[in-house]
């Protein structure tokens, strides 16, 4: 059981480490396909899409991290970002510092 509540805790705080959050990603989009739809806007760094044990299927969101937070910054210079015909919801994580935790 401690070893669960850890695992969520760091899952937690790794999240805070990502430039972008991505919604609205379709079921038939791996996290293969992403990092290069991204990288055209720079060097992703590391890609996250979170999957559903019970189902087996993506939760359709993820994370992205870049090399650079200008590279993070291309991204919303684009107005729409569509994969596979759907449009994508991109929102900037805010980094966070110890003092604003709970």
């Amino acid at each position: 059981m401690a070893v669960a509540s850890a695992v969520r805790a760091a899952g937690r705080r790794s999240r805070r480490l990502f430039d972008i959050f991505v919604a609205e990603v379709p079921w038939t989009v791996s996290s293969k396909e992403l990092k290069e739809y991204f990288s055209q806007f720079g060097s992703v760094q590391r890609c996250q899409l979170p999957f559903d044990r019970d189902t087996g299927f993506h939760k359709r969101y993820c994370w992205i991290k870049f090399s650079t937070s200008q590279e993070a910054q291309n991204v919303f210079q684009k107005d729409c970002h569509i994969l596979e015909g759907a449009k994508l919801t991109l929102r900037p994580q805010s980094r966070r510092r110890r003092s604003q935790r709970k």
